[in-house]
């Protein structure tokens, strides 16, 4: 990915956005009608929506014994449900599971690599649809709602993604002349929140003594114009910070 990105920015000066992978979502209206839905924009009012449903795959894990507890703590993470395991020899076993598909495209064979140190396989295929609490999450910046950086979500995994998301683009975001509010809402309700201050300017340095009221009068000014910068302000988001959302652990 990392490779990618580079070789589009230096061989064809291109700022590509990357977003979060999305899988798509059959998603059941209270008509009785039902839609495929490919990206959280896509989603319809959640007022009118019946239920959501999400693809699941069947799973097969090939690893030796000494790894079976990590790999299952890992699959119980992305909410997999344990459908068997076979010995296949003395020290290597096969594990199926069913996961949800947008459980697993982001990092899932990273972490089982890395956990069981590159002996284990993995296969899959899709197996059903099923009905899932999923909720959109969306990342606010100023109020302004960034589309590349809102996903669909398990509600169970909504607040503490939510809130890690808003802790990363905190750091990544750079600061401006005016307070940046980063805030993660599903629907209405905002669950998370963090502020970039503002970089400050000294407007008294150039007031040698003399009367007090003209130190206020300049804070004053520079409280209006940093109301008004903000009311008509926009946020830059770096690529880093879109990168960055890909690999929150």
């Amino acid at each position: 990915m990392v490779l990618v990105q580079e070789r589009l920015d230096r061989e064809f000066d291109m700022d590509v956005i990357t977003t979060v992978p999305n899988v798509s979502y059959i998603v059941h209206d209270k008509k009785g009608e039902a839609k495929e839905v490919h990206n959280p924009s896509g989603l319809p009012d959640p007022a009118l929506i019946d239920k959501i449903e999400e693809p699941y795959i069947r799973a097969s894990i090939i690893t030796t014994t000494s790894f079976i507890g990590p790999i299952m703590t890992l699959c119980l993470g992305k909410r997999g449900e344990l459908i068997k395991q076979e010995y296949i020899s003395d020290d290597r076993i096969e594990i199926i599971y069913n996961l949800p598909l947008g459980e697993i495209v982001i990092d899932f064979y990273d972490k089982l690599k890395s956990i069981s140190k590159g002996y284990a396989s993995f296969d899959y295929h899709l197996h059903d649809f099923r009905p899932s609490k999923l909720i959109k999450l969306d990342i606010l910046l100023n109020g302004e709602s960034v589309d590349a950086l809102s996903t669909l979500t398990h509600v169970d995994n909504a607040y503490s993604l939510g809130r890690r998301m808003c802790e990363k683009l905190k750091d990544l975001i750079p600061r401006q002349q005016f307070d940046i509010a980063i805030q993660a809402a599903i629907g209405a309700k905002i669950i998370a929140r963090e502020t970039i201050k503002a970089v400050r300017k000294d407007v008294t340095a150039k007031c040698y003594g003399g009367d007090i009221s003209r130190k206020r009068k300049l804070l004053e000014k520079q409280k209006k114009g940093k109301k008004r910068m903000k009311q008509i302000g926009s946020v830059e988001v770096p690529q880093k910070a879109f990168l960055a959302v890909l690999k929150l652990d």
